[in-house]
């Protein structure tokens, strides 16, 4: 006599396991990455370019209510005060504290003078209540006219640049770290060239590089070269910056584009999460901004799956050098974006 077999339905216990299993996914899904000094950073993490005030402060608390512990700031994006409030607020619950965040920010290129770049970390610091940054980059290589606008134009609406050299800049950023106002530091918007001349006369060596990276924009020539040197890359608007102020009807939109949509539907996943998920699988930190509780936690959800290198290679065709984000007067010495990369 044949004996049958019962398929029996979850228990509850089996159930419970699997939510718990769920659950420790979630909260390992921002998995750290260790920079080259030892210290780590969430490989995702909330961006706030265009965040703005009367949106950012309830944004962050959402981003940090959906398991985000990195946190991406500037000077100039005028909105770390708000952000402030957010981290205070949320350190007082105590559900999260101080060192369970990663918090970025940058020195604006009106600060680029040695003897103003102490002062600057200072002001971001009290505007985010914070008493140590995590990272603290140089926004861009160019110097701006210093003072108190913080894009310096002329009768003409000509930007009024500075001589001040990035390098000097950068040794002033090294005190910072020995003074214990930021753990790391790095640079963002630098090409090849320019990176060379900072390590040969860097005492402390960028733990962060930040680039535009999108699949208009692999940047994969600049990424191997930060791996030759063990710095790790940040990728910002990796989801084509379609509010970037400048842009025009009719620009290309990666949202809309067809070959990411079939990969999306393939995973049953959004074009968003998918573009934050091939910049994860290239091994970039990735920074997606929204103000928008719902995308908040979409663009979170992202470690339920993972591409294969076919989707990677598949997205990649769509490079077109389409660089989205550009500064200021391409005549200045540093311009950083005449170069191959």
């Amino acid at each position: 006599m044949l004996s049958s077999t019962v398929i029996s339905r979850p228990s509850d216990q089996y159930r419970n396991r699997r939510d718990r299993v769920k659950t420790k996914l979630k909260m390992a899904a921002n998995v750290p990455v260790i920079l080259d000094n030892g210290y780590t950073i969430p490989v995702i993490g909330l961006g706030t370019w265009k965040s703005e005030p009367g949106q950012v402060e309830q944004a962050v608390k959402d981003a940090i209510d959906a398991g985000y512990r990195h946190i991406d700031c500037a000077h100039v994006y005028l909105n770390e005060k708000e952000i402030g409030k957010a981290l205070k607020a949320k350190f007082e619950e105590g559900n999260v504290k101080r060192e369970d965040m990663f918090i970025t920010s940058k020195l604006w290129c009106t600060f680029h003078r040695p003897d103003l770049v102490e002062g600057a970390i200072k002001v971001t610091l009290e505007n985010l209540g914070l008493g140590y940054l995590d990272l603290y980059l140089m926004h861009w290589p160019q110097a701006f006219k210093e003072g108190d606008d913080l894009i310096p134009t002329d009768a003409d609406g000509k930007l009024i640049v500075s001589n001040v050299d990035y390098v000097g800049t950068w040794k002033t950023m090294e005190t910072l770290v020995e003074k214990g106002l930021t753990r790391s530091i790095g640079v963002s918007n630098f090409n090849k060239k320019q990176m060379d001349r900072l390590l040969e006369a860097a005492k402390i060596k960028p733990a962060m590089f930040q680039i535009e990276v999108h699949p208009y924009l692999n940047q994969q020539l600049l990424i191997d070269y930060c791996r030759t040197h063990d710095i790790a890359v940040t990728a910002y608007s990796p989801l084509g910056s379609l509010d970037r102020p400048w842009a025009k009807p009719g620009d290309p939109n990666l949202l809309e584009e067809p070959k990411i949509k079939s990969i999306a539907e393939k995973y049953g996943k959004s074009v968003a999460q998918v573009l934050i998920r091939y910049a994860i699988d290239r091994g970039l930190i990735v920074i997606p901004k929204s103000v928008t509780k719902s995308r908040i936690v979409e663009n979170f959800n992202v470690f339920d799956f993972q591409l294969t290198l076919e989707d990677v290679k598949e997205i990649g065709s769509l490079e077109c050098k389409g660089r989205l984000c550009t500064l200021g007067d391409t005549h200045h010495p540093y311009y950083p974006f005449h170069d191959e990369y």
